[in-house]
């Protein structure tokens, strides 16, 4: 398990199940029964974090230079997001409202100092949502965590 976050819509669990490239929703209702939906996502996952609504999982696919939406309230894979830098590693990411694209959640790559901004606001800003609106150069070569918060105007790698 790479990485593990409560569901803000269920009594679930999400985890991300590294070399199956699978996030499993884990229905904790029951502790001697727990339910299990098996979601196919991509390989091999790693971190991630939650947009600004809480609604969707943004998780890390660091082989494959991806990040992979899980959609927690549908419990489906909602999109699969090419990066644009290599391997990413977002932490649980940082999320902001852009100026242009509106909610947006970021990450950072090990392999580059490429920092990609994705748009995540389907019913405000359809055209970006899911997609790597912005690229942003760091000032480094490369970065394992990215945070920021919401009375600051920085982001930090």
């Amino acid at each position: 398990v790479a990485s593990i976050v409560a569901s803000h819509f269920a009594p679930e669990w999400v985890l991300n199940i590294k070399e199956t490239g699978q996030v499993w929703l884990v229905d904790y209702t029951d502790p001697n029964c727990p339910g299990i939906k098996m979601i196919e996502a991509e390989r091999f996952l790693h971190d991630g974090g939650w947009d600004s609504t809480k609604r969707y999982f943004l998780v890390a696919a660091n082989a494959r230079n991806k990040i992979a939406v899980i959609d927690a309230k549908e419990k489906k894979l909602t999109a699969l997001i090419n990066t644009g830098g290599i391997k990413p590693h977002p932490g649980r990411g940082a999320n902001w409202v852009d100026p242009e694209f509106g909610p947006v959640w970021a990450t950072g790559h090990i392999g580059d100092s490429v920092v990609s901004v994705i748009g995540t606001d389907p019913v405000n800003h359809p055209d970006s949502a899911w997609k790597v609106v912005r690229k942003i150069n760091a000032l480094s070569s490369g970065n394992l965590f990215i945070k920021t918060h919401p009375n600051s105007k920085w982001v930090w790698l």
